[in-house]
């Protein structure tokens, strides 16, 4: 097998499978029962993470991250690291969000792309042969990307509702 692990491009593809999994289920299937947090509220009454946080959408990343990392040549342990990781940044952001008031899947630019991409390429850049120029590449992409196709999933989610 040729690995492709030291590209950019691979974990750019890492982070977006491992943080758009969710979604894609969530899109394809519909809203899942069971949120992370269990419908628990933290002490200031507001939810801990959100009804968008979900077993299955954690699943879904902590499978197929590893999957593709191994098939990509950079073992499934990388694509596992970046899975967590990215799943652990993505609940903080939620915690962050909602101990501000913000409602679950309320957007805020940057600060939702930001814990899911840079903890876990901060975790496997020398593990996968990358510089700072590479992690910066990635995770400037994986931003742009992001912030260009939440709007579309947001809309395509709507008309399923409908």
């Amino acid at each position: 097998m040729l690995s492709h692990c030291g590209l950019p491009l691979t974990l750019l593809l890492l982070l977006l499978l491992a943080n758009g999994a969710p979604v894609v289920l969530g899109l394809l299937f519909g809203a899942a029962a069971g949120p992370v947090d269990g419908g628990r509220v933290w002490r200031d009454g507001r939810p801990v993470f959100g009804r968008s946080k979900t077993w299955r959408g954690l699943a879904a990343a902590l499978v197929l991250t590893p999957v593709a990392a191994w098939i990509l040549g950079c073992g499934w342990e990388v694509g596992l690291t970046i899975a967590l990781a990215a799943m652990v940044g993505d609940l903080l952001a939620s915690f962050t969000k909602r101990r501000l008031g913000l409602v679950s899947s309320a957007s805020v630019p940057v600060f939702d792309q930001l814990p899911e991409t840079l903890l876990p390429a901060l975790l496997v850049a020398e593990a996968m042969g990358l510089d700072w120029v590479d992690l910066g590449l990635a995770i400037g992409a994986f931003v742009v990307l992001d912030l260009v196709l939440t709007p579309v999933g947001k809309r395509l989610a709507g008309r399923r509702r409908r």
